[in-house]
């Protein structure tokens, strides 16, 4: 019978900033979070992830490596990053030169299960749950949909 290898989650080489809030378990590596964050159970923060001040990581996300999120940010259950977009019709693999970077503004909710792709998203957006966001959003509002839409303004 073939053993597997098991690699263990965990958390490693994290800045944290004050009062911040972990439930295990989470795979947390070379990332940076700030003051008064919430991480939930089953969350995955990359490296080089930078998550601001005053926000919240429900359970269930992942957060990849070039995600930059801002202060008083709402990040659902079940929403997922990408930072690869296949853009030579398959999977980057290790080629990081081929992925991209995502920017989450200040004031954003992102809700349960939304899928951002790598994009800019402006300062006081909602986005709604299922939503997958495909373009940069740089006008404030609530946006649902696949792909996501504006559907009200701040």
């Amino acid at each position: 019978m073939n053993e597997p290898s098991i690699k263990l989650a965990g958390i490693r080489d994290v800045s944290f900033g004050k009062n911040v809030t972990v439930i295990q378990p989470v795979n947390l590596y070379e990332c940076t979070i700030g003051d008064n964050c919430f991480i939930g159970p089953f969350v995955e923060i990359q490296k080089s992830v930078l998550i601001g001040d005053n926000t919240k990581v429900q359970s269930h996300a992942f957060i990849c490596e070039l995600v930059t999120i801002g202060h008083n940010c709402f990040i659902s259950h079940g929403v997922k990053f990408i930072n690869d977009t296949f853009s030579q019709g398959k999977p980057a693999g290790g080629d990081k030169r081929l992925w991209k970077p995502t920017i989450i503004g200040n004031n954003v909710s992102i809700g349960t299960n939304a899928t951002i792709l790598p994009v800019s998203v402006t300062d006081n957006v909602v986005i709604g749950a299922g939503s997958v966001v495909t373009k940069n959003i740089t006008e404030p509002g609530i946006y649902f949909g696949n792909p996501a839409e504006k559907i009200k303004s701040e």
